[in-house]
């Protein structure tokens, strides 16, 4: 098991629950998510930047993009 330290950035959504919905369905293609916290929100965008920790059973480096989702993993 590997824990992530990851920057995830999701599309805003009409109501807090859809939100809630939305952040965990995108971190869980990642990984098991432990902990997140939405760290910022750009209304011109309409995204909000999360920051998550998540466990994988593998061993994944580097950044990967994809639609509007990016995945950025620290360390």
């Amino acid at each position: 098991m590997t824990t992530h330290f990851i920057n995830v950035e999701v599309a805003l959504e009409e109501s807090p629950l859809e939100m809630h919905q939305a952040i965990e369905a995108e971190l869980r293609k990642r990984g098991e998510p432990l902990r997140w916290a939405v760290t910022a929100v750009d209304v011109e965008t309409q995204k909000a930047r999360v920051e998550a920790v998540v466990t994988t059973d593998d061993v994944t480096v580097g950044d990967v993009t994809t639609g509007d989702v990016t995945l950025t993993q620290q360390g």
